[in-house]
């Protein structure tokens, strides 16, 4: 069942949306050859408590921390550990933050340094350009899959694929509600868009092959053909005016 939000409901959301913005902007900053996807993590952890917030993914479904780290070739769910970043590195840090029973959500991928490849530094172009045209086509009166092939048309015309078993969603009292958003699908399509939705857009996109695994410790998801992979991510709220990135306020 979609949830249609309460202006009430909406504050709180963007009070969650607000800090999660914040802590990717600080992990932004960190973010540099040398330091470990751990310390990362408790740099992002140790920021959200205090805004007196909580770490929203660290133990849902058992996953032991609060900012997903994905290096590289990790689409999604990458877990922080003592692997220190290397300037040739790219890293997608996806954050979530519940506060006053709502939650916030949206991740970025960051260069490590200025020496990452033309093709990384395409390869997020592309990829944060998708959500772009996403948040776009998020607005009331158009249809889900409108946003999904958004992603996909920009994606795969530009020679790269679009991962297929992770998809965006509703957003709200729970950190995922209906609907489910996939990065690809027919236009003029699906349900129809209502002002109240708020959604996270999460658009992963791969170099190669759309294909994927999951490794032993059963959480991070790497491309199948070892190609690089990329994450951006927006919460927005749709109105009857607009559509409202609440992580970029």
């Amino acid at each position: 069942m979609i949830l249609i939000k309460s202006p009430k409901e909406v504050e709180k959301i963007r009070a969650s949306c607000r800090i999660v913005k914040e802590t990717l902007d600080l992990l932004k900053t960190k973010v540099r050859p040398g330091i470990s996807t751990k310390e990362l993590n408790k740099i992002g952890e140790d920021f959200i408590c205090s805004k007196n917030a909580i770490p929203a993914f660290k133990g849902y479904m058992g996953y032991p921390a609060g900012v997903c780290t994905s290096v590289n070739d990790e689409i999604v769910h990458g877990i922080p550990s003592d692997r220190k970043l290397l300037e040739t590195d790219i890293i997608s840090l996806d954050v979530g933050v519940l506060l006053d029973g709502y939650y916030g959500d949206a991740a970025r991928t960051f260069a490590v340094s200025s020496n990452i490849s033309q093709e990384a530094k395409q390869l997020m172009k592309v990829t944060e350009e998708s959500l772009e045209l996403a948040v776009i086509a998020a607005k009331a009166g158009n249809r889900l899959y409108d946003i999904s092939h958004a992603v996909q048309s920009h994606v795969e015309a530009r020679g790269y694929s679009v991962v297929r078993e992770f998809v965006g969603h509703g957003i709200g009292a729970s950190l995922h509600e209906d609907p489910q958003i996939p990065n690809f699908g027919k236009p003029n399509t699906g349900i129809k868009l209502k002002p109240g939705m708020v959604l996270a857009i999460e658009p992963m996109v791969n170099v190669g092959s759309y294909e994927m695994e999951v490794l032993d410790d059963d959480w991070t998801a790497v491309t199948k053909d070892g190609s690089l992979s990329a994450h951006f991510e927006h919460t927005v709220y749709i109105s009857d005016e607009k559509v409202e990135i609440l992580d970029k306020v």
